[in-house]
């Protein structure tokens, strides 16, 4: 297998290219009061243009400031930045749990609640609680409801997934280390709204005295995350996402590589003037599949993937590869990734021996033409919430089967995400969008899970239906060092103690190991 590294050159072209023609300029994104990402010192590719301007921190004036019950307009503390001022898609409100009222039974429950009472909000359609100490667990209970936006209709009482510190980096890792992780809870989408009300309760004591009540984690806040407008791009049908939009004849598939490499020496690029040098270099690392600021990569034949990933393998090994044809893959700049939010260079491990399959526990009640905005607002809670480089997974899967770009550096390259902790090196990670502990995925899915297996573990010469010894980093179920015999698709519970991917999805992988293989023509 070739190098994945992303060559200096292809990037820093791409992104030269751009610096003309971008109209906006590079703003930092800001960060939240208590911490500030320094630079990341982990092996990556080189950046994505010139340096940003200074970030707004904690204390400076706010562009919105009638205060409302002593916050500002924005919804966020007084004093705090308002983020909708740094020229960034969408905005994150972030307001501070103040104290509940204590429990009358102190015996069951001495330590009090913390929560928010019913408040109109700036917009907002996910939320999610963080707090200061990425180590600490919330053991309890964490509800929401919201208020429709522009009605006066509120929602029942919305359960919040707590246990979400196994979806994150590695521990020791530079992204884990980066002094700006926090704990976060799963993140809930909610749809358009305008009000909130939370409750977080930790767990109680046992009536017989065989426990003791615990503490909340300290510097717990409410969330809300408004993905901002969907971009301007081609539209792509529920479950099309393998055509190529608009109508166009794309360029010919047979001729494009399908193993990880850079972008062919001189290749011409038509660079859109709408890309900023941060979004021209995410697009980059997949020029070989796709035009300079495509919004979708579209789908290969069997034949053509086939070709193509032969003469490749003609070049290395002299074997006919297993591959299964490439799926089209919505891109970062397709579902409107902002990529002033994430951490500008890439992060790569050296293979991908394995696919870990998840649920992103937002619930169910998203259409697909949401998904995209829930992506984004994922994406903000990821980065701007709980601290991390970028999206955590590498890749998504919508409810009609539609395939997303994920953590930024390149579709086919191995991309370190932060979605299995104790398992990110060597490993790729897919949410499917939804809940699927008591729900049965839709079968567009699980089809879609396998097309993409079919196709990027091909790429690494993995059989689907295999199995492969992993090292664990340090998770609850394996000590940091083990060696662990896996599924090559696994799914999140086979590294971590977890419910995740939920049993319902986590019944189906045998299906999706079956056809992934047989796309491979296994």
């Amino acid at each position: 297998m070739r190098s994945l590294m992303v060559t200096s050159i292809g990037v820093t072209c791409a992104a030269a290219l751009t610096l003309p023609l971008a109209a906006p300029a590079l703003s930092a994104p800001v960060p939240h009061a208590s911490s500030a990402r320094p630079p990341s010192a982990a092996p990556q590719s080189p950046g994505a243009g010139p340096p940003a301007a200074p970030a707004t921190h904690a204390g400076s004036a706010p562009t919105e400031s009638t205060p409302t019950d002593s916050r500002t307009a924005t919804g966020a503390p007084a004093g705090e930045p308002d983020d909708r001022s740094a020229g960034v898609a969408g905005s994150t409100q972030s307001l501070p749990l103040e104290r509940l009222a204590a429990s009358s039974d102190r015996s069951a429950a001495p330590a009090p609640g913390r929560g928010l009472d019913r408040r109109t909000t700036r917009p907002f359609s996910l939320v999610g609680v963080v707090w200061d100490d990425a180590e600490a667990e919330l053991h309890g209970t964490v509800q929401v409801r919201t208020r429709a936006a522009g009605g006066e209709r509120w929602s029942d009482w919305q359960d919040v997934e707590t246990h979400n510190d196994e979806h994150a980096a590695d521990l020791g890792s530079d992204e884990r280390a980066s002094g700006a992780v926090r704990g976060s809870t799963a993140p809930l989408w909610v749809g358009a709204s305008d009000g909130v009300e939370v409750r977080v309760h930790p767990e109680a004591a046992d009536e017989e005295g065989r426990s003791i009540a615990v503490r909340l984690p300290e510097g717990l806040r409410l969330e809300l995350v408004d993905p901002g407008p969907d971009p301007v791009t081609e539209s792509v049908p529920a479950g099309q996402a393998g055509a190529v939009p608009g109508g166009r004849t794309s360029a010919t598939p047979a001729s494009l590589p399908v193993r990880p490499g850079p972008p062919p020496a001189g290749t011409a690029a038509v660079v859109p003037e709408t890309l900023t040098a941060a979004s021209a270099a995410a697009s980059a690392v997949n020029a070989e599949f796709a035009p300079l600021g495509a919004s979708l990569i579209p789908a290969m034949t069997q034949a053509e993937t086939a070709e193509a990933a032969a003469e490749a393998a003609e070049e290395a090994v002299g074997a006919k590869p297993y591959i299964g044809p490439r799926p089209g893959i919505i891109t970062r700049k397709g579902w409107g990734a902002d990529e002033k939010l994430r951490e500008r260079n890439f992060a790569y491990t050296k293979t991908v021996k394995a696919a870990f399959v998840h649920h992103s526990a937002t619930g169910n009640n998203y259409t697909c033409k949401q998904a995209p905005s829930v992506l984004r607002s994922i994406y903000r809670y990821h980065v701007k919430s709980s601290g991390w480089r970028d999206f955590g997974y590498n890749f998504a899967v919508d409810k009609c089967g539609n395939i997303y770009e994920g953590r930024a550096g390149g579709v086919s390259r191995a991309v370190l995400g932060a979605h299995t902790l104790g398992f990110n090196t060597n490993t790729m990670g897919i949410a499917v969008l939804g809940s699927y502990s008591s729900t049965n995925p839709p079968a567009a899915a699980v089809t879609a899970v396998a097309k993409l297996t079919a196709w990027k573990l091909g790429l690494f010469g993995r059989n689907p239906k295999g199995k492969v010894t992993l090292v664990s980093g340090g998770s609850n179920k394996y000590a940091k060092g083990k060696k662990v015999k896996m599924n090559v698709i696994s799914g999140h519970r086979d590294g971590f103690a977890t419910e995740c991917p939920g049993a319902r999805l986590y019944k189906k992988l045998g299906t999706a190991r079956a056809s992934s293989a047989h796309l491979q023509g296994r």
